[in-house]
C-alpha cells in the first residue's frame, strides 16, 4: 500500500510515532491512516493511549486502543464487563452531565435499563415492520433520481443524494413533516461534525460544547412538541407508536424520547448517507467491481452492500469503561481503564479478511462489524439501513449507471468517517 505526506509532515513509519488522540492524526489522508492502523494490529497487545485534553471534560487516565477484529468480537461479547454506561459509549473522555439530557441514549447505557428502551422501540425496526417501509424507500429513492437526472451533472451527491434517503424516511417514520428536513439535517450536522470548521467554524472548544447543545437541545424540543401532540391526536407514525408504547407496564419518559430521536437522526441518518457516499466513491475507484455489479444488479446487491459497510465503516468507534479485571486474547484489562473499539481498522484486518484493502463485491464471508460488534448494542437499524442503501443503488445503477464521484471533502471527525461533500458526474 503506498502511502503519501504531504510536506512537512514525517510519515509514519512505526507504531510509536501515532497518537490517536492527536487531532493533527484525523487530518493526515486516508492511505496513511490506514497504514498507521496496519502498524497498530501489528502488535501482540493493544497500544494504550492518553486521552485528548478537553476544556470541558476531566482529564481521563488513558485508553486501551482496540484496533483487531478478535479484540472487537471478544469485549463486545462481554457487555457486563466492558460498560457502555460508565461514562458514555460515543466519546473517549467521560460524559459531563449536561451531555446526558440529549446524548443520553439507550446507546450509553448498560442492561437493564438499555433492555428496557431497546425493548420499547425494537418493535419498529424488526424485519417485519421494515418491509412496510420497503415501498416507501423505494419511491423515495426514485424520487431522489428523478430530481438528481432534471438537474444534471455537477451536482453535491451528498445533499442532492444520499443525505436525502435516509434523512426523509427518518423523518416520515417519525411524522417529522417535510418543512423541517432542513432543520434536521443542519443540527445533525453539527452534533457529528462540530469539530469540524465548516459546522463550527471557530474551532473553540467552549463553542463546539454550545454548538452540542444547542443542537441536541433543538432536535428534542421538536419531537416533544410533536410527542405531546401526538399522544392526544395519535397516527400511524413512530412518534404515536413511542409515546403511547406500554410495553410490559413500561412508556418512554419524553426525556427518554427526545434522546432516541437524536439516536435515530444522528446514527440512522448520518452514518447511511456516508455508506451510500462511499460507495459511489468505491465503485468509481473499482469499474470492473461496478461493471460486475451492472451485470447483475440484483443478484450482487446483498453481498455488494455489506462490502460497502465494511470499506465504510461510516462509525469508526465506540468506547467501553472496565467493570473488573478480566484477561482476554492474552491481555489484562483492570477495573476503571478505558477501551475504544475501532471497528474502522478491525474492518481492515488481514487476519479476518483477505486482501483487505480490496473492494470486492462478491466477498463471502463478510464477517465486518460495521454495524457494531456482536452483544447487545448490534445497530438497532441495521435492517433499514440495509434496504436504504440497497434500493438507492438499485436506481442509480438502473437509471443513472456512467455516474461517478469527483473528489470527495471530508470531514475532520475521529469519531465519524464521513464525506461532506461529493461532487458527481454522469
Amino acid at each position: 500500500m503506498s502511502v503519501e505526506t504531504p510536506p512537512g509532515r514525517r510519515p509514519i513509519t512505526s507504531y510509536d510515532q501515532i497518537d490517536l488522540s492527536d487531532w493533527d492524526f484525523w487530518a493526515r489522508p486516508m492511505a496513511e491512516r490506514e497504514h498507521a492502523f496496519e502498524l497498530l494490529r501489528g502488535r501482540e497487545t493493544p497500544v494504550f493511549f492518553a486521552e485528548p485534553e478537553l476544556s470541558f471534560a476531566p482529564p481521563g487516565e488513558g485508553y486501551h486502543a482496540i484496533v483487531r477484529h478478535a479484540d472487537v468480537l471478544a469485549i463486545s461479547r462481554n457487555p457486563e464487563v466492558f460498560s457502555s454506561g460508565e461514562g458514555g459509549a460515543t466519546n473517549i473522555a467521560d460524559m459531563p452531565a449536561e451531555f446526558a439530557e440529549y446524548f443520553g441514549s439507550m446507546i450509553n447505557m448498560d442492561d437493564p435499563r438499555h433492555a428496557r428502551l431497546r425493548r420499547i422501540v425494537s418493535r419498529a425496526f424488526t424485519p417485519k415492520m421494515i418491509q412496510k417501509f420497503e415501498e416507501d424507500v423505494r419511491t423515495a429513492a426514485a424520487r431522489i433520481v428523478d430530481e438528481l437526472l432534471e438537474k444534471g451533472p455537477g451536482c453535491d451527491f451528498v445533499t442532492e443524494v444520499a443525505a436525502r434517503l435516509p434523512l426523509k424516511i427518518i423523518c416520515d417514520m417519525m411524522g417529522i413533516p417535510e418543512k423541517d428536513y432542513g432543520y434536521v439535517f443542519d443540527r445533525s450536522n453539527v452534533i457529528l461534525g462540530a469539530s469540524d470548521p465548516e459546522y463550527v467554524p471557530s474551532g473553540d472548544q467552549d463553542e463546539i460544547v454550545s454548538a452540542l447543545l444547542t443542537a441536541g437541545m433543538e432536535l428534542q424540543q421538536l419531537v416533544q412538541d410533536l410527542a405531546a401532540f401526538r399522544a392526544e391526536n395519535p397516527t400511524g407514525d413512530l412518534t404515536s407508536s413511542l409515546v403511547n408504547a406500554n410495553v410490559d407496564g413500561e412508556r418512554l419518559t419524553m426525556q427518554e424520547l427526545g434522546s432516541f430521536f437524536i439516536l435515530l437522526v444522528v446514527a440512522g441518518n448520518e452514518t447511511t448517507r456516508n455508506a451510500i457516499s462511499q460507495g459511489l466513491l468505491l465503485l468509481t475507484r473499482n469499474p470492473a467491481e461496478k461493471a460486475r455489479w451492472l451485470s447483475d444488479v440484483e443478484g450482487h446487491a446483498p453481498k455488494a452492500v455489506e462490502e460497502i459497510v465494511r470499506l465504510a465503516s461510516p462509525v469508526n468507534y465506540m468506547r467501553r469503561k472496565v467493570t473488573r479485571d478480566i484477561e482476554l486474547n492474552g491481555t489484562t484489562y483492570h477495573k476503571g481503564e478505558k477501551t475504544v473499539l475501532y471497528y474502522w481498522s478491525a474492518n481492515r484486518d488481514a487476519a479476518v479478511f483477505a486482501d483487505p484493502y480490496r473492494f470486492d463485491i462478491t466477498r463471502d464471508p463478510n464477517p465486518h462489524v460495521g454495524f457494531g460488534g456482536p452483544g447487545p448494542h448490534f445497530c438497532l437499524g441495521a435492517h433499514l439501513a440495509r434496504r436504504e442503501i440497497t434500493l438507492m443503488f438499485r436506481e442509480l445503477l438502473h437509471r443513472v449507471p456512467r455516474i461517478e464521484a469527483g473528489r470527495p471533502q471530508r470531514l475532520f471527525s475521529s469519531f465519524i468517517n464521513g464525506v461532506k461533500h461529493l461532487p458527481c458526474d454522469f
